[in-house]
């Protein structure tokens, strides 16, 4: 008898608590796949009014500049009316501190849609963090909840507004729960509330757009050997590579510009002129990374490794060009743009690594460096570029070694900080 009573659920499905949040679920992924829909809808108009893909030197169009460095003005604009200050929360602190402030809303989707349009090398993981965290904070103030009911509405929230975007409830929701890491009292609440929300929101968006993000990237398939695990040790430390230099570029972008001494709307001018102009040289720098990481990958036969690392080294400074002079998106696709073309250059430069092993595993280890969510990046990987169950072997061990790497040497650049202050 006992067995039978367990299994009628655990002691969370026992509460109205709980049912409540399963049906406000329902609104918040009905909600995140509109607001998907329509903010990727109008961010999605910048690549198209550039018109077909380029990727070679100097193949973009002097006229770029002009909407880049225009962007910049309305970015501006906006930030000093709205009242936009400061850096904006991006979606892994919102994550972890499980909190999206609903007041800032809409100012932060209004600069990242302008942002993003304009051809900023930023992602829209913000916007739609925002969205769905906000919304799920509003309607949890408004049913004056506690605190840990607050944070489940919130996290569910932010499911709902990538269900349809990354086309898998169970990626979303791993995304949403690895990276907060509720307590475990809430663990399996928050769990449900995120696999529902993300589920309606796939349903709907998939409905009405009829596309899906995965296999967006078709790799070559390979069959699986042993030394492949090892490879994914190297893979791994070259994403870690890649990270460093992109943290270096970041630091020395950010003092460089804070030592221009303009307004911030000449700043933001001045940061979509810099980054239209890298892209007229090196237009696979534009936009988020998505589409122009596709090109990259259907050219890998023709384009040189010259070529692609001058690009990589350039989507490091568009993209620390667009954080630093008041645009707002995320960093993790073009953290992706970045490891999935340093994947082709690897695959390039030593044959023996399949295209396909060396292009997934960088692709999931960039990102995988500095965000703690290893479960998600694989499984992103693997949905991205339809590998196999037993390839994923090697991406395990190239996130596992990135982020070990990294996190090593923040761990090191700390405590000689430490000493220094102490000596």
């Amino acid at each position: 008898m006992n067995d039978v009573e367990n299994a009628a659920g655990p002691g969370y499905t026992q509460h109205r608590r709980f049912w409540r949040l399963i049906v406000v679920a329902m609104v918040l992924g009905a909600v995140g796949a509109v607001s998907g829909l329509v903010f990727l809808g109008l961010t999605d108009l910048g690549p198209k009014l550039y018109g077909e893909q380029a990727s070679g030197w100097m193949e973009g169009k002097v006229w770029w500049v002009a909407v880049t460095t225009g962007a910049g003005l309305v970015v501006g604009v906006l930030r000093h009316r709205l009242g936009l200050q400061g850096e904006t929360p991006g979606l892994v602190k919102n994550l972890r501190e499980e909190e999206v402030d609903a007041k800032g809303v809409a100012k932060v989707v209004a600069v990242s849609a302008v942002s993003l349009f304009g051809g900023a090398s930023l992602g829209p993981e913000v916007a739609l963090g925002h969205i769905g965290g906000g919304t799920g904070s509003v309607l949890a103030d408004r049913a004056d909840l506690d605190d840990d009911a607050r944070k489940e509405y919130t996290l569910t929230g932010i499911a709902g507004a990538f269900g349809g975007l990354f086309s898998s409830p169970l990626m979303s929701s791993i995304l949403v729960m690895e990276i907060s890491s509720p307590p475990r009292r809430r663990v399996g609440v928050s769990l449900m509330g995120t696999l529902v929300s993300s589920t309606v929101s796939l349903g709907l968006y998939f409905a009405v757009a009829g596309t899906v993000f995965l296999g967006l990237y078709d790799v070559p398939a390979y069959d699986y050997e042993d030394w492949h695990l090892v490879a994914g040790l190297g893979l791994g430390l070259c994403a870690a590579l890649v990270v460093v230099a992109t943290m270096v570029m970041t630091m020395a972008t950010r003092r460089l510009f804070e030592r221009v001494s303009v307004p911030p709307v000449a700043l933001a001018m001045l940061g979509g002129l810099v980054f239209g102009l890298v892209g007229v040289m090196l237009p696979l720098t534009n936009f988020t990374g998505t589409s122009q990481l596709a090109t990259a990958l259907q050219s890998a036969g023709t384009l040189s490794v010259g070529l692609l690392l001058a690009t990589m080294i350039a989507k490091m400074l568009t993209l620390a060009v667009s954080q630093s002079t008041g645009f707002v998106g995320g960093a993790i696709f073009p953290m992706l743009f970045l490891g999935g073309v340093g994947g082709i250059v690897i695959h390039l430069l030593i044959p023996g690594i399949p295209l396909g092993l060396a292009f997934a595993s960088m692709l999931a280890a960039v990102p995988g460096a500095l965000i703690a969510a290893p479960f998600t990046l694989v499984l992103l990987a693997a949905l991205l570029t339809g590998v196999g169950a037993l390839q994923t072997s090697p991406i395990v061990v190239a996130v596992a070694t990135s982020f070990l790497t990294i996190s090593a040497l923040k761990l090191a650049m700390a405590r000689r900080k430490a000493a220094t202050k102490t000596g």
